[in-house]
């Protein structure tokens, strides 16, 4: 994702952001709070998901970054985890069509090293059915942790230099940018967070240098079209209020 926000798109509403990333927090809370197993809580967080992917083409978001499954999720208990997984093969195999029908491009972020092969082929097919597409592009990260990614960005201009191929002083924020998982892709406008936590915990922080940041305290599985609109309210009513990006930047 680059740094600067791509142009909107001719006659867009830009009290609309064109990208979205949502933080999708709170499942095994909502869970506990009902007396449930944590598994049903996240198999609601798929039910949200759904719905928030329709909202946001419906209202108009061109770009919707979702972060799936951190990278330090690996801690949890192998139960849980499987059943991340589990749901995340249900999801593509029950869902993709729908996606694709819909104009839905699914984008992957992410390492995919060490994965299961069947997961691999799941999100690879996912991108490759979808890659045509044009009115919505889903951005699922996945197994993704943001200071991996500005390693591995950083590794690869290193390796660069060390092969002769760049000159270091050639190395400005612009171009680690392009070296990131998605440089095609513009940086977000707005940032969710649900259930109420206030921080990024490792999530697009590169990219999230200008972003308006909204937290809400609703759970994930309670999130849904209302609370989206909510939220892109907020963003409205800042950017109206600080003139956009040119008063964030200080130009």
């Amino acid at each position: 994702m680059p740094n600067a926000a791509a142009p909107a798109p001719e006659g867009s509403d830009r009290s609309v952001p064109l990208h979205v990333a949502i933080i999708m927090d709170g499942n095994g809370r909502w869970a506990a709070a009902r007396g449930l197993p944590r598994a049903e809580g996240h198999r609601r967080g798929v039910e949200a998901l759904r719905r928030v992917v329709r909202a946001a083409h419906e209202l108009g978001v061109l770009y919707l970054t979702i972060f799936s499954f951190s990278s330090e999720n690996w801690s949890r208990p192998a139960t849980e985890i499987g059943d991340l997984f589990g749901l995340l093969r249900r999801f593509i195999r029950n869902d993709l069509a729908t996606l694709h029908r819909d104009g839905v491009r699914v984008r992957v972020i992410g390492e995919r090293a060490g994965l299961e092969p069947d997961i691999c082929t799941l999100l690879n097919e996912a991108e490759e059915l979808t890659r045509a597409n044009t009115k919505l592009n889903l951005v699922v990260a996945f197994n993704y942790g943001s200071r991996q990614e500005i390693a591995n960005a950083a590794q690869k201009l290193a390796r660069e230099v060390a092969e002769g191929k760049r000159d270091p002083a050639s190395i400005d924020a612009d171009t680690l940018g392009r070296y990131l998982d998605a440089p095609d892709i513009p940086d977000p406008d707005l940032i969710i967070r649900t259930s109420g936590e206030q921080r990024l915990s490792n999530f697009l922080m590169w990219q999230a240098a200008y972003s308006e940041l909204v937290f809400v305290p609703i759970h994930w599985p309670d999130f849904d079209k209302d609370a989206l609109e909510s939220a892109i309210a907020e963003y409205a009513r800042r950017e109206r209020r600080f003139g956009g990006l040119a008063a964030k930047t200080g130009s």
